[in-house]
Order: C-alpha cells, then sequence, then structure tokens
C-alpha cells in the first residue's frame, strides 16, 4: 500500500463513509480498510482484437455486410457473418474449418460447374 498524504487519507474515510454497509462489509473483510485502496487507476480496457486485415469483427461485419442489398439478407444471415467474423477474428478452429470448407466449396462448385 503506497503511503497516502493526508489530503488522500481524508478523501478515502470521505469515499469509506459515504459507501453503503454492505460494500465497506465487503471491504473490512476482504483486504481491510489499511489495504484497501480507492485511488488505484483502473486497467486499460482490453485489447480490440483484430484479423490479418487489422479489422476488428464489427468492422468486417458491417463492411461485408455493406456489399449486400439490405433485402437481400435475413436477420439470420447477418448473424451468421457476426459469428464468423468473430469466429475468423478470435483464431476459433471450429470457424476456421467452416471458413476452409466455404472456399472448399466454392471451388468445388466451380470446378464442376466446368464440367
Amino acid at each position: 500500500m503506497r503511503k497516502l498524504s493526508p489530503e488522500d487519507a481524508m478523501r478515502k474515510k470521505a469515499i469509506f463513509d459515504s459507501m453503503s454497509p454492505r460494500r465497506q462489509k465487503h471491504i473490512l473483510g476482504r483486504e481491510g480498510y489499511d489495504k484497501w485502496d480507492p485511488f488505484i487507476e483502473p486497467k486499460d480496457p482490453i485489447d480490440m482484437r483484430r484479423d490479418k486485415s487489422k479489422r476488428t469483427a464489427i468492422e468486417l461485419a458491417r463492411e461485408f455486410l455493406a456489399t449486400c442489398k439490405h433485402e437481400d439478407y435475413s436477420n439470420e444471415y447477418g448473424q451468421g457473418a457476426w459469428d464468423i467474423c468473430l469466429g475468423i477474428v478470435n483464431d476459433d478452429d471450429r470457424y476456421k474449418g467452416m471458413y476452409e470448407f466455404a472456399c472448399w466449396y466454392r471451388d468445388l462448385l466451380t470446378r464442376t460447374s466446368r464440367d
């Protein structure tokens, strides 16, 4: 615990006194008033995961759906695009398998339509 200035000690007491009795009890039971630091800096937000093109899942989904006519797709279609965006950006094997299969199937259809 860092050493508090007299001003910070007064602010700490004011913060503690303004809390509900239940919250005060939680602090006293968990770490104790002396170790409790209400001035801890917040943690950095979770980094936004990006794919190889440096886009987030929401950016990918919006960019993809912008290429479609709104009347040509349903909510389920949009949800499917969103699901695979999340899976690919999070490097989930299930979604990578779905993507690889979809690419393979597109190529299969292309090859068989030439025959």
